[in-house]
Order: structure tokens, then C-alpha cells, then sequence
């Protein structure tokens, strides 16, 4: 059996909520916190993860991935230590394995607590 395919990702820090994201969302979803990787960003609703990964030079071209919270099967989180500075969360879906890395100054236990709200309810 074919192992799943994997993506990743890093969090530099936590931003405001982009104010083009309402296109994005579907009839009765809210955007609950938002962060910008690198060259991307990633929001975080009450239904799902959104990224949104700018592609090419310019970075005009965008690929938008969607996460449902509904497909997460298992998720870990692990908080950054004295030598590792990033804190890392997993996810573990049907479509595949997705890893969040997060740098110092986006806190790891309040991203848990977010999607542990909307995963296990």
C-alpha cells in the first residue's frame, strides 16, 4: 500500500484575518484566526483550514487547499523546545498526512484548542 502523500507548512505569526477571505467562505462559516506563512497565508475557520499558496514568480497565480475539520481522523501537536524552535501540529485525513511547523511567537496550545474546538465537536 502506497504511503500517503504528505504537504507542509510553516507559521511565522499569527495575522488579522485577510479582508478578501469572505469570498472564500461558504453561507454561515466564520473565520475564527488567520496566519501568514513565508510567501502565503492560512485561515482558520469553523469549518476547515484554509491555505492559500501563492504560486511563481509574481505570486499571482494562487492555489487554495481546503481542509475540512470532518476529514481530520488524528492530529498531534508538539510545542518547541530549548534546541527544536518550532512547534509542529499534524494532521492525519483520508487525502493524506499534512504538517504545520510553528515558529516561535505563534502559540502552539491556543492553535490546539482552536481546532480542537471544531474537530471534536
Amino acid at each position: 500500500m502506497a504511503e500517503p502523500s504528505m504537504m507542509e507548512w510553516t507559521f511565522v505569526a499569527e495575522c488579522g484575518i485577510p479582508d478578501d477571505v469572505t469570498e472564500l467562505l461558504v453561507p454561515g462559516e466564520q473565520p475564527v484566526a488567520a496566519y501568514r506563512t513565508i510567501r502565503d497565508s492560512a485561515i482558520i475557520t469553523d469549518r476547515r483550514l484554509i491555505m492559500r499558496d501563492a504560486q511563481g514568480f509574481t505570486g499571482k497565480k494562487v492555489e487554495i487547499y481546503s481542509l475540512p475539520w470532518k476529514s481530520v481522523d488524528m492530529w498531534s501537536s508538539e510545542s518547541a523546545g530549548h534546541i527544536d524552535f518550532n512547534a509542529e501540529l499534524e494532521f492525519w485525513t483520508r487525502a493524506g498526512h499534512i504538517k504545520l511547523n510553528l515558529k516561535r511567537g505563534v502559540d502552539v496550545r491556543k492553535f490546539d484548542r482552536i481546532i480542537g474546538t471544531y474537530i471534536l465537536r
